[in-house]
């Protein structure tokens, strides 16, 4: 099998380094269920029920397929896929209105006749494009899975190729929107920041932005299910996904066949909870093993010799970068405490990236040092290497679409003094985040949302296996026992004692086995599994 290299949940698609995203899945509230699947629908086990041809109706037009929007320069893409465009409402309280259109990407089983039906895709966020994650995800799957499914990506609305929509911010990063406070604990100028830019949004985007949800984006993809012509649909969310997905599944208990779930966020906590609750203690508990593999190499690398002494000198040299960034020779950019958080943050998401990272450290305290070597100049040029963009799209697309949902999903507190205090507790609490997790974001200056968070809830059939590492920095593992509590009798947790974003074909035979027998069988474990048995790649 392959591997999922280039789907990192922050950033982008073609693996961007600077972390660029919240990653995070779950709601709270009531939704418009009858805006897609009729939840009266006769359920139907997904351990033996196949995909059938779903009775045509106004709003299930079929998806053409063809050519494939043009790719980011260097995207592998595989020749087989083909893509397509499905028009949706912008606002489901009025279908009759204005429209979007939603790019979707198939490629095909090449054994139809073991086919189990459709597989749809998302690699998270929040605000990743997904068309090419059919191809990303079949270098990962082995045959038995291949045979059964149909693989279907998307953009989802407002990304890339689905209608993309932008803010026209200055800085078009999703990373440039994670408020670390001033040197000294202040938060005044990531307050006028963040009213700055959600201004911008509101001038340039307007109210339509309003409409780019999470809960609409899981409606899309039940028009998706009706435009392939199924009663059900399978699928795999990862980071974000996992909570688009349990939308999904309140909002369309009947039209859910198999669903995976990896990387989880706490559906209870959407956006603000999840933000300040996990983030510093997800870094807290991940950071040790990059650590530890800096105090074993001190010999040159001058970090420590145990993780204790690296920690101290990495939270020394980000308060160093947060008083005085130093310049990259070369460049005409400067390196500063926030981006050497958000480097570190997005290099811990896979253990294979941890080599890197210690290295990066290296270059970065030599760099304020005034020590500057070669090999430290070549690190910091690969890390700050430019990422190709997808031709014709914003370069704040994501970060505009980021914004929309984890301020448009539920609404945020807006006391400026109250995220003042809370930010100076984080900071004492959990020092490796700086107290960002708890600071002002944009969200605070948002509009109301247009709705109700959904209410993720106990429904359907017992179709949902949640994947998780016990040491997962992007989404920590308390996310997913909160979502497994949620869901409840309908999900299995299968737990794993490794660290990173990902689960699946990173190393753990056990987890690997659970995933392929649920999708090619349907059979989830008996009960919640913990697996122990990680293997270096």
């Amino acid at each position: 099998m392959g591997s999922r290299r280039s789907y990192v949940t922050s950033g982008s698609p073609r693996g961007h380094r600077f972390a660029a995203a919240l990653v995070v899945s779950a709601m709270a509230g009531t939704g418009l269920g009858a805006c897609g699947g009729n939840a009266k629908d006769t359920l139907r086990s997904p351990a033996t029920a196949q995909t059938a041809a779903a009775t045509p109706t106004p709003d299930s037009a079929a998806i053409t397929w063809g050519k494939c929007p043009t790719p980011a320069e260097g995207e592998n893409r595989n020749p087989a896929m083909t893509c397509g465009t499905l028009k949706v409402p912008l606002n489901y309280n009025d279908p009759d209105g204005k429209t979007i259109d939603v790019a979707v990407s198939r490629l095909a089983t090449s054994n139809p006749g073991k086919r189990h039906g459709n597989l749809l895709l998302n690699p998270g966020g929040p605000a990743l494009g997904g068309l090419d994650m059919p191809t990303t995800m079949a270098s990962a799957l082995p045959k038995s899975v291949l045979d059964s499914y149909d693989l279907i990506g998307f953009d989802p609305r407002g990304v890339e190729h689905s209608t993309p929509q932008s803010c026209g911010l200055s800085d078009p990063s999703v990373a440039g929107l994670f408020p670390y406070p001033a040197a000294d604990g202040s938060i005044t100028k990531n307050a006028t920041l963040a009213k700055a830019d959600a201004e911008k949004c509101a001038d340039t985007a307007g109210d339509d932005l309003r409409y780019f949800t999470t809960a609409n984006t899981a409606r899309d993809m039940d028009r998706i299910r009706k435009a392939l012509g199924e009663q059900k649909i399978s699928y795999w969310g990862q980071s974000y996904g996992t909570y688009l997905g349990a939308v999904y599944r309140s909002l369309f208990p009947s039209r859910t066949d198999r669903m995976i779930l990896e990387g989880n966020v706490d559906p209870t906590k959407v956006w603000e909870d999840e933000v300040a609750d996990t983030w510093g203690k997800g870094m807290a508990d991940r950071f040790p093993n990059a650590a530890a593999v800096a105090a074993a190499q001190n010999s040159t690398l001058k970090l420590g010799s145990s993780v204790k002494q690296v920690t101290q000198a990495y939270l020394t040299l980000a308060d160093r970068l947060d008083r005085k960034p130093a310049a990259l020779p070369g460049t005409s950019l400067s390196l500063d405490g926030a981006l050497l958080r958000n480097i570190t943050y997005g290099m811990l998401l896979h253990n294979e990236t941890i080599p890197a990272l210690i290295q990066f450290w290296k270059g970065a305290a030599d760099l304020t040092g005034g020590s500057l070597t070669t090999a430290d100049s070549a690190v910091l040029k690969q890390v700050f290497a430019n990422t190709p963009t997808t031709p014709g799209v914003t370069a704040d697309n994501q970060a505009t679409i980021f914004l929309a949902l984890t301020c448009g999903d539920a609404e945020w507190p807006h006391d400026v003094a109250g995220y003042a205090t809370r930010t100076a507790a984080d900071r004492k609490a959990y020092p490796l985040t700086a107290g960002m997790p708890s600071n002002i974001w944009v969200c605070a200056y948002w509009k109301k949302p247009a709705e109700s968070p959904v209410t993720v809830a106990d429904t359907g059939s017992r179709n949902t296996l949640v994947l998780q590492n016990r040491r997962d920095n992007a989404t920590p593992w308390e996310g997913a026992v909160g979502l497994h509590k949620v869901l409840a009798n309908s999900s299995v947790l299968v737990g794993v004692d490794n660290g990173g974003h990902y689960v699946y074909n990173e190393g753990s035979p056990c987890a690997d086995k659970a995933t392929v027998d649920f999708l090619t069988t349907g059979r989830l474990p008996a009960k919640d599994v913990y697996c122990t048995d990680v293997k270096k790649k």
